[in-house]
């Protein structure tokens, strides 16, 4: 491997001992809790965006890991409705991922004094950053990695949200949710779970986005991926027209960063490296 490609452990142990520094942004009435962990500052800064279910401890210690590996900083943040961010008002409209890309991410990204950005969305995040990328992006992003994204809604995701809803409803999904999200559990849930099973939801569709991306991408998607079959990884080479690398990983569900942790961090690792670092970003 290269020097240019090669993973960099960046005071390793410090950053994944290290408590970051927390606390909430403000965008509009909302206010967002935080973790960033400190890295090279003419590396980008790895904005993490969590999955329909997730929030900045749902993460686990996924930021440190990427922070020690790709000697970045990285910043990773609870939606409006999760974890110990503001509430957010049920139901959510269908355009949630949209409505957040356009509208919420753009004056937060603003807030963050980092001269290059790369954004990490799994799952909803991985939508989001794609929206995000493909319509107004900020000027500084360097690079998206999508981790199980979803660009239209397939029957398979249907048929998981249901069982999810069934767990929260009949089992004690909604208890070890609480133990996260707190009073937001239920913003979390149903704000998800009910737009993915809301009849108009068969017709949304982030594709007329995908071909307006211009920076570097990064697909992972796991073979076993309950949520999403590999369409929307052939839809993203397909549409993409930026240069993107796509990774289909066997023995993988929809959680490559954790069902193939090693991997998923090498291949970010390299993919920073090779297509983010320092010497390809223009200074805003």
């Amino acid at each position: 491997m290269s020097q240019r490609t090669r993973p960099v452990h960046h005071d390793r142990d410090a950053i994944l001992n290290a408590a970051g520094e927390r606390g909430r942004l403000s965008v509009g009435a909302q206010r967002l809790e935080y973790l960033r962990l400190p890295g090279d500052p003419a590396r980008p800064l790895l904005v993490l965006l969590h999955e329909g279910l997730g929030c900045v401890a749902l993460w686990r210690d996924v930021p440190q890991a990427l922070a020690a590996t790709t000697g970045c900083g990285v910043l990773v943040y609870s939606r409006a409705g999760y974890g110990g961010s503001s509430p957010c008002a049920l139901p959510r409209p269908l355009r949630y991922m949209e409505d957040h890309a356009l509208e919420v991410l753009p004056p937060l990204l603003a807030q963050l004094d980092a001269r290059a950005l790369v954004l990490v969305g799994h799952s909803d995040g991985g939508s989001i950053a794609a929206v995000h990328a493909g319509a107004r992006p900020d000027p500084r992003l360097a690079g998206v990695v999508l981790l199980a994204p979803h660009f239209f809604a397939e029957p398979i995701s249907v048929a998981a949200i249901r069982r999810a809803t069934r767990a929260f409803e009949e089992d004690d999904l909604r208890e070890r949710l609480a133990k996260y999200h707190k009073d937001n559990v239920d913003c979390a849930f149903r704000g998800w779970a009910d737009s993915w099973l809301h009849p108009d939801f068969l017709r949304w569709d982030l594709r007329p986005f995908l071909p307006t991306i211009r920076a570097p991408t990064l697909v992972i998607q796991g073979e076993d991926d309950e949520y999403g079959t590999k369409a929307q990884v052939e839809t993203a080479t397909a549409l993409i027209k930026a240069p993107i690398a796509a990774h289909l990983l066997p023995a993988c569900g929809h959680a490559p960063h954790k069902d193939q942790r090693e991997t998923v961090l090498r291949l970010i690792a390299e993919f920073v490296a090779a297509r983010c670092g320092a010497a390809n970003v223009t200074a805003p």
